[in-house]
């Protein structure tokens, strides 16, 4: 990953002068440009089991939908894709435009860490804040080194941390009535 020195303040616009790839992924946060490869394949497979386990939810629940890897713009200088998000039925209908990106927070973000210094700052800090000044409910950050999850929830206008989970734990959330997962079902 590399990040853009701090004199350059990169914009949407600025993304299409980049090569486009579907193994790099380009993230503009607070007019930073951030850039990674395509995950591990580790870091997948977790996506793919807590998409699968928040999906059936959803199904049954009918209460909203799990995205893999939406784009979502919240401004020209803050475009971010996360690993996934939950977002409320009538919450995607307000945030989506028309070419399928969501321009405004979706309830649930979760982000499964990569490796390196540089990804870890960008999720845990510039992510953590970009999240919680757009006023998304709950944030998971999924550490798949040590098997654990943060769960982070809105309070007094902000994202804080209030659980930190491990592999044994069972997580839940009151923004998903209902849901009840082991954490062991996250990792393979």
């Amino acid at each position: 990953m590399t990040r853009a020195t701090d004199s350059v303040r990169w914009t949407i616009e600025d993304l299409d002068l980049l090569s486009a790839n579907e193994w790099i992924r380009y993230e503009i946060i607070d007019g930073e440009l951030f850039v990674s490869r395509s995950p591990h394949r580790l870091h997948q497979q977790i996506c793919v089991k807590i998409a699968r386990v928040l999906d059936a939810w959803s199904e049954n629940s009918g209460k909203g939908e799990t995205i893999f890897s939406p784009g979502i713009i919240f401004s020209e200088a803050d475009n971010v894709v996360p690993d996934l998000v939950w977002v409320s039925s009538e919450r995607l209908a307000k945030i989506e435009d028309e070419s399928g990106h969501l321009n405004g927070a979706p309830e649930l973000i979760i982000e499964v860490l990569s490796s390196g210094s540089e990804n870890k700052r960008r999720d845990k800090q510039a992510k953590l804040k970009l999240y919680s000044d757009r006023g998304v409910i709950e944030y998971w950050i999924v550490d798949r080194f040590v098997k654990q999850v943060e769960i982070y929830r809105r309070a007094r206008a902000k994202l804080v941390l209030v659980a930190t989970l491990l592999e044994t734990n069972v997580i839940d959330s009151p923004i998903l009535p209902g849901f009840s997962c082991s954490l062991s079902r996250f990792f393979p």
